[in-house]
């Protein structure tokens, strides 16, 4: 009986490796990008409703 292991990770400086990391930071900018413009297009009073203010977007785009 065989197994394929589906959950490798790609790690070191192999090209593949490197790869995973842009793609995965290029991922992450994209995330935080749209959080951001959603946010954005909320009225203040929306934001309020929600407990946050304009001050709090780029922190919350960021996941901090």
């Amino acid at each position: 009986m065989s197994a394929i292991d589906t959950n490798r990770v790609h790690g070191g400086v192999s090209a593949l490796g490197m790869f995973s990391k842009v793609w995965a930071a290029a991922q992450k900018w994209n995330d935080a990008r749209v959080t951001r413009n959603a946010l954005s297009r909320l009225s203040d009073r929306e934001l309020d409703d929600i407990g946050l203010n304009r001050g709090d977007i780029e922190r919350i785009a960021h996941g901090r």
